[in-house]
């Protein structure tokens, strides 16, 4: 059978797969095995020969995975996991909500715009957006319920701040689109940056016209906060402070590598929280527990789509694609529009990072082919992969608020409150794609 025909066969029966909720380290995995034992075994212009297929088949499940999983590289994941969640039970992560809130509670919106800096903080530290979305949630939505926001405002703030963990860095889907795209992690953190901060200055625009628009969903406090009181909360924010600085500044700098600053900025987390008397035994096993969990689901998934990209080599489908655009004279807006669309689309039903490893073995091949810059997609994937996170019918962020609330906030009025968001987040999307400098100018400093 021919590869190419083998390739599409398994991509549409991955797809079946995932959309029967299949779980997709095995939807991947398996599909992948059984495309390259059939590749193996079922030659073009040959009789089907499993005694052939065996070895190969076996040799490359073995070798390849163990390869990628023991390279260093990806250490930096489980390493920037263990940070977060040291920051989180350290609280230092609410100390930047808490300065956010003090000193833009007055505002219109503030204590929504504090929930949606305070993502920013905590996406500063973690690189995981399910799990910033987890975290702001448990501290910012019940505060902004106490003081009357509408729960569509309340929860929509921090489901949209939540996917800040994605573009933010240190980024979890940063580092595995770099090691699947062979690109640098460091450019990709720095690329980043600037696109991050449009992206949380058009959430908190969109808060001030919603409640300029809507001010009964958004009460000021009536609440006494002395001077005195915000610097004190402003201060108390050293430590998350210096930890940004000491993880992305020292990788900007060029001190040391992003697999290094996880690290480092593990071992400093450690240390600072137990200084300041903040980590204990019970908190840092708490930690532990969760990096081990949150690192082995996501090590299960790269296998898999480790597989997958080898399965994908092996059909030639990425060339055939790559070699019809070229001949079909298909303009590069429309490619680039049918990426986004696509992207979109896999983004209400998928985790983000099985988008990624589903769908980078076809789509860096098409950009690559157009001369496009690869740190700049990335920076675009991860945009679009953040749109997913909140956009219906299945957005992850959306339903860990609503596990978080529970019967207090309906979906729907979860998913109301995001759609406010969903526009602005078009605009930042076509600011990125339009204007590539905005990701890729500080990459010429490293």
């Amino acid at each position: 059978m021919d590869p190419l025909t083998v390739g599409i066969i398994a991509l549409f029966t991955t797809l079946v797969l995932l959309a029967m909720r299949v779980p997709i380290a095995a939807s991947l995995g398996v599909v992948a095995s059984v495309g390259i034992f059939v590749i193996f075994a079922w030659r073009p212009d040959a009789e089907f020969a499993p005694q052939w297929a065996w070895q190969p088949t076996f040799s490359l499940m073995a070798n390849n995975p163990y390869a990628f999983i023991t390279s260093s590289t990806l250490s930096t994941i489980p390493l920037f996991i263990l940070m977060g969640h040291l920051a989180y039970e350290a609280g230092f992560t609410t100390d930047i909500y808490r300065a956010a809130r003090l000193w833009l509670t007055k505002l219109p919106g503030g204590v929504a715009m504090a929930s949606v800096m305070g993502c920013g903080g905590f996406a500063a530290i973690t690189g995981s957006s399910v799990a910033c979305a987890a975290a702001m949630g448990r501290i910012a939505i019940p505060e902004m319920l106490r003081f009357g926001y509408s729960k569509s405002l309340a929860s929509g703030s921090v489901a949209i701040g939540g996917t800040l963990g994605s573009l933010i860095p240190p980024s979890v889907l940063f580092i595995l689109y770099g090691i699947f795209a062979e690109q640098s992690i460091a450019k990709l953190f720095i690329a980043a940056i600037i696109p991050g901060v449009i992206s949380l200055i058009a959430y908190l625009l969109v808060i001030y016209i919603w409640v300029r628009t809507r001010p009964q969903d958004a009460p000021i406090p009536q609440e006494e906060i002395t001077r005195v009181d915000r610097i004190k909360a402003l201060r108390d924010c050293w430590a998350i402070v210096t930890l940004f600085v000491v993880v992305v500044g020292g990788i900007y700098a060029g001190l040391f590598t992003p697999t290094e600053a996880a690290g480092i900025g593990a071992a400093a987390t450690l240390i600072l929280g137990l200084l300041l008397g903040r980590l204990n035994l019970t908190r840092i096993y708490d930690a532990l527990k969760e990096s081990v969990f949150q690192s082995s689901m996501i090590f299960v998934i790269a296998i898999g789509g480790k597989l997958f990209v080898n399965f994908i080599a092996l059909t030639g489908m990425a060339t055939e694609i790559t070699q019809w655009i070229n001949t079909s004279g298909v303009s590069v807006m429309a490619v680039m529009a049918l990426i986004v669309v696509l992207y979109i689309f896999l983004g209400m039903f998928l985790d983000p990072i099985g988008i990624i490893l589903l769908t980078l073995p076809l789509t860096i091949p098409i950009v690559e082919a157009f001369g496009f810059s690869l740190i700049w997609f990335g920076v675009v994937v991860i945009k679009l992969l953040e749109i997913g996170l909140v956009t219906p019918p299945i957005g992850l962020n959306v339903f860990v608020i609503k596990s978080i609330v529970g019967n207090k906030i309906s979906l729907e009025a979860i998913f109301g409150g995001v759609a406010w968001f969903l526009l602005a987040e078009m605009f930042v999307l076509a600011a990125i794609l339009g204007i590539p400098a905005l990701s890729l100018y500080l990459t010429m400093f490293i």
